[in-house]
């Protein structure tokens, strides 16, 4: 197998949620009394998180790509350095996985959230056009 080859081991982290905390690509959990304090990402290794956020920065400009995708989806909500933080943390499980299995990287598309749930789509795009002032009937394409 190839990362035996290589000798990278990722059996010093049980799950990819180990690899992110050890990154410090999670949320921190800071609470106390009900009242959460902190949304910050936690601190963690420094010269790992700059590179992963400077590639998932970079990923968001390429076309048709999951993670472009995952980056526009987010940033409408999250604003977007917290969505270049999702995406570096995705890249960075994705790369967890990919060591582990000694597998290649394949993209899932742009498409991939629209088609997910075909019908959740269809019917958030009737309700902005009925918003909007249009009446919206839906007849199946031949």
């Amino acid at each position: 197998m190839i990362i035996a080859e290589i000798g990278l081991d990722m059996s010093r982290f049980p799950t990819h949620r180990h690899l992110l905390s050890w990154a410090g690509l999670c949320p921190r959990s800071d609470e106390s009394a009900g009242k959460q304090r902190s949304t910050q990402i936690r601190k963690g290794a420094p010269w790992l998180k700059a590179v992963i956020v400077q590639a998932a920065w970079g990923a968001t400009h390429k076309k048709n790509s999951y993670l472009r995708a995952q980056y526009w989806r987010l940033k409408a909500r999250r604003g977007a350095k917290k969505a270049a933080v999702a995406v570096a943390a995705s890249i960075l499980t994705s790369a967890y996985y990919l060591l582990q299995r000694g597998t290649t990287y394949a993209d899932l598309g742009s498409e991939y959230f629209s088609h997910r749930n075909l019908a959740r789509t269809v019917h958030r795009h009737c309700r902005q056009l009925e918003q909007l002032g249009y009446k919206v009937t839906l007849e199946r394409a031949a």
